[in-house]
């Protein structure tokens, strides 16, 4: 009997040790799959970076996969002096910035007049919110450059700063509209039985609760308007006020492309992109964990 049993414990010991085993060999596999594709994702990375410290001569004999004999930076040095990079790396800083604040606060207002107020017709409201953020901005450029016009704000970083507002407001307010379409309405209900107004109720009860998501919203304002091209192409058409984007689209000719500088430019274009969202990262990580366990 006591040897039946030994062999029963061993069995089932000799089970647990191959279960574990099959599991951390699937966990090996998962892993190895994860840093192929993260290979394969940084690998463009790589040959930009390879072709940013090659001198034009030397991409040209030996190709864009080739090893650099010499560091060579006269590729940043020209793509920082010909675009001015210090201008356009503020304009972007700024026009993203006030773009990421200003469109999640239009956001907050209408969400909370549509998901709370309950306004009639909330759900044509809120298709149509959606509907405007799907619609292409090739269709949308000439009747907004004539408006810029109209009011003064040709060339003018406030004409891309207010489109960008209301465009990126309109997939903001329709995502908040859904959240706030949902909130718990004893905790209205408590804020009004103490007296508490509609904007006091905005601000002390559903902002304090919101703010991870708004901050989520932020984040992808501020990158979303970060890599805008086609509008600020259009919009801003001097120097002084066009972005990043644009002056690596200026480094291109017609008939004749710098690698080396194009590449050198792109690389010092991710910088401030990489920088902000590492600072950021644990926010979005909140906000994402917190809109889950909601």
């Amino acid at each position: 009997m006591a040897v039946a049993t030994s062999v029963r414990a061993a069995g089932t010991r000799r089970t647990g040790i191959d279960s574990r085993y099959r599991r951390g060999i699937g966990r090996w596999l998962v892993l190895a799959v994860a840093v192929l594709v993260g290979l394969v994702i940084l690998a463009p990375f790589g040959i930009m970076l390879l072709n940013a410290v090659k001198s034009p001569q030397e991409y040209s004999a030996n190709g864009p996969l080739s090893l650099p004999s010499s560091i060579y930076l006269d590729g940043v040095l020209a793509f920082w002096e010909r675009t001015e990079f210090p201008v356009k790396l503020w304009n972007s800083v700024f026009i993203s910035a006030v773009v990421a604040v200003l469109g999640a606060l239009l956001s907050l207002l209408n969400a909370y007049a549509i998901g709370i107020g309950r306004v009639k017709g909330r759900l044509w409201i809120v298709t149509l919110f959606l509907l405007a953020n799907m619609l292409p901005q090739e269709a949308l450029i000439y009747p907004l450059f004539t408006m810029a016009q109209s009011v003064g704000l040709s060339n003018s970083q406030w004409s891309v700063i207010i489109i960008f507002t209301v465009i990126q407001s309109a997939f903001g307010t329709y995502l908040l509209a859904s959240v706030l379409g949902t909130f718990p309405p004893a905790l209205l209900e408590a804020a009004a039985l103490d007296g508490a107004s509609r904007w006091r109720i905005l601000w002390q009860v559903v902002f304090p609760i919101m703010r991870p998501t708004l901050s989520v919203l932020m984040i992808f304002f501020f990158i979303w308007t970060w890599n805008e091209f086609f509008i600020p192409l259009v919009m801003l058409t001097t120097n002084d006020t066009q972005t990043i984007p644009i002056a690596l689209a200026s480094l291109q000719g017609d008939r004749m492309m710098d690698a080396p500088t194009i590449n050198a430019g792109t690389l010092v274009s991710l910088v401030p992109a990489v920088v902000f969202f590492l600072i950021f990262q644990r926010t979005l990580t909140r906000g994402v964990t917190a809109g889950a366990v909601k």
